[in-house]
């Protein structure tokens, strides 16, 4: 939007909203977020920037002209004064006084001055300070056209007149390449303009029926006695102001008028910029630019968006605005004399209960430590017992879990034991037959006879004869080679000579695994 991209960074951060204020109508706006729409009744906000303005009939204006060597710090000062001789103020009276400097590259200095008296803006603002509690900027009427060229709303080339009609007021302003030039109040405020009518047809018409003609179809009207009558007040208006325009120009040297823009509180009014150009001959249109602002309503007064405008000006640099306003916003505690009292009072007290305050406040931080620490000692005890309590318990019955699986594994043990046993016969046992089988084959291979067996558990005993003594070591070690594996020994206890016969006997002792 055309407002966020002329936005600064300086503005008070502690600013949200603007408030718009027309003291001669009571209309108040507020520009919230994006959005600027009408407000029903004013009320104190800090966070709320209040702007209004004075009209060009209720302030003095002036130019007067300074040396370039007094400092800058004397011109406030200096403008003052030629303010209230100049101007003839009354030297009792404390005017509100302000000024703005004109661009110029003349040998003096030259400034436009602009004076109210303070009876006139107690009786136009009080009332709303009374609700807000300030105002934070009153701009003079003729320096809110300013803001249309700071913001490239309007080319500041030429000489431009704006004809404004307001509910009590007319103004002639006329600016030249966007700087104040000049400005004077008609007497034909819309209320003029309205009594003007009535004196003209000799009655008093409903004066809400007027304005809704006058807004509606302005001097275009379909009545043909609404628009010459019309057209006759008209007539004077431009006399007025042609008179002005021949003064201006004279005054300040100027050839023309390049372009006049007409506009009023009600809206534009139809048909008027038309007759201005026959009328004067100038150039001439419709006091009622895109602002590039939302609002709900189809028109809003122009000086409202003037007001808006030239308070976001201010919230930029204070020093391109000038503020007449005798209702300030109160500084903040910090910068009050009451407060930097009050914060230097606070500080030389503490400074002088610092020393005792440390060891009382050391003193109290270890009680309150030592209670606490109570507390938790207290409940850390509580939960110690708790678990005692339950580790007891549990050491019991893991006690007699140990005896009751004592028992259990002495049983299973025995009943283990047996089983191995049972398995061992069933499976490991080694029929005797098979054995003497085996061993019959063995003699029969190594021509050894048997002439007596014996066994007991796993050891045989055999009685050997064989005709040959050689023949019954070989049995032995072919015994031993061939059942190496189910055999723990073999031994032969005795070999002779029967000496009956020519045979050999031997006693083979075989253990077996």
């Amino acid at each position: 939007m055309f407002l966020e991209k002329n936005s600064s960074n300086k503005s008070r951060s502690d600013i949200r909203n603007i408030v718009t204020l027309d003291a001669y109508t009571d209309k108040k706006y507020i520009f919230k977020g994006d959005k600027f729409e009408s407000l029903k009744k004013l009320s104190y906000n800090k966070s709320n920037f209040i702007a209004s303005y004075v009209s060009n009939k209720d302030i003095i204006t002036a130019k007067v002209h300074l040396s370039r060597s007094i400092p800058e710090e004397d011109v406030q000062d200096i403008l003052d004064i030629k303010a209230y001789e100049e101007l003839g103020l009354d030297q009792a009276t404390d005017y509100a006084i302000s000024h703005e400097e004109v661009n110029t590259t003349a040998e003096e200095r030259e400034f436009h001055i602009f004076v109210a008296q303070p009876e006139v803006l107690e009786s136009l603002f009080l009332p709303a300070k009374e609700e807000t509690k300030y105002l934070d900027l009153i701009v003079p009427a003729p320096l809110l056209y300013k803001t249309i060229y700071k913001r490239d709303i309007l080319q500041d080339s030429g000489i431009h007149c704006f004809l404004y009609f307001n509910t009590f007021d007319a103004s002639v302003t006329f600016y030249n390449n966007g700087e104040y030039l000049y400005s004077k109040s008609i007497d034909f405020s819309l209320e003029h303009i309205y009594d003007k009518y009535c004196e003209l047809v000799g009655e008093k018409i409903d004066e809400e029926e007027f304005f809704t003609i006058l807004e509606s179809e302005g001097l275009k009207a379909t009545d043909s006695a609404y628009q010459q009558n019309l057209m006759k007040i008209f007539g004077e208006v431009f006399i007025t102001i042609n008179d002005i325009i021949i003064y201006i120009k004279r005054a300040f040297k100027l050839e023309t008028i390049d372009n006049m823009y007409i506009g009023s509180v009600q809206g534009p009014i139809i048909g008027l910029d038309d007759y201005s150009e026959n009328y004067l001959g100038l150039q001439s249109g419709d006091f009622n630019f895109d602002y590039h602002i939302s609002s709900d309503e189809w028109y809003t007064d122009q000086l409202q968006y003037l007001m808006l405008l030239s308070s976001l000006d201010y919230l930029e640099d204070e020093a391109s605005v000038v503020n007449l306003t005798m209702f300030p916003r109160p500084p903040s505690f910090l910068n009050r004399a009451s407060g930097q009292f009050i914060i230097a009072t606070v500080a030389a007290i503490s400074v002088g209960l610092a020393y005792p305050l440390v060891y009382l406040v050391g003193s109290y931080a270890n009680e309150a430590k030592i209670y606490a620490l109570k507390i938790q000692n207290d409940q850390l005890t509580a939960e110690a017992n708790k678990y005692k309590k339950i580790l007891g318990e549990k050491k019991k019955i893991i006690t007699g879990l140990d005896k009751r699986i004592a028992t259990l594994s002495k049983t299973y043990n025995n009943k283990a034991k047996t089983l191995t046993s049972i398995y061992d016969k069933k499976v490991n046992y080694r029929l005797k037959s098979e054995i003497f089988y085996s061993i019959a084959e063995d003699l029969e291979k190594n021509n050894v006879n048997v002439d007596r067996v014996y066994s007991k558990e796993n050891t045989i005993w055999l009685s050997l004869v064989s005709s040959d003594d050689r023949k019954l070591t070989e049995l032995i070690k072919y015994i031993s080679d061939k059942h190496f594996d189910e055999i723990n020994s073999i031994d032969i206890e005795l070999i002779k000579k029967d000496p009956d016969s020519a045979y050999y006997k031997g006693l083979l002792k075989v253990d077996l695994r």
